[in-house]
């Protein structure tokens, strides 16, 4: 998969240290799975929760954080909608962001 943002997953872990490993095993793991449907993120992250829109919420740090992102299957191309604490992510719409 192609990932569209690492820059905005480099700058969270940098203000946030604990989720730096986290973040970089994501990010890794993803740029080299295929995904043609969400059913291919749920067998590989179980506890992603798939929203509207091909949109995909990630727990990171046991909750602490979260991470939406927009999965264009057709174009094997994920870009990072939003990371951010659990407080900021009640915050936003993860269906529209």
């Amino acid at each position: 998969m192609h990932i569209i943002a690492k820059k905005q997953l480099r700058e969270f872990w940098e203000e946030h240290l604990d989720a730096k490993g986290q973040l970089e095993a994501w990010y890794h793991e993803v740029k080299h799975a295929t995904w043609s449907k969400s059913a291919d993120v749920k067998a590989m992250y179980p506890k992603a929760s798939v929203v509207t829109g091909n949109r995909v919420v990630f727990d990171i740090c046991h909750n602490k954080y979260r991470l939406i992102v927009l999965i264009k299957y057709k174009f094997s191309t994920v870009y990072v909608r939003f990371v951010g604490t659990h407080k900021e992510y009640d915050t936003v719409n993860a269906k529209e962001i």
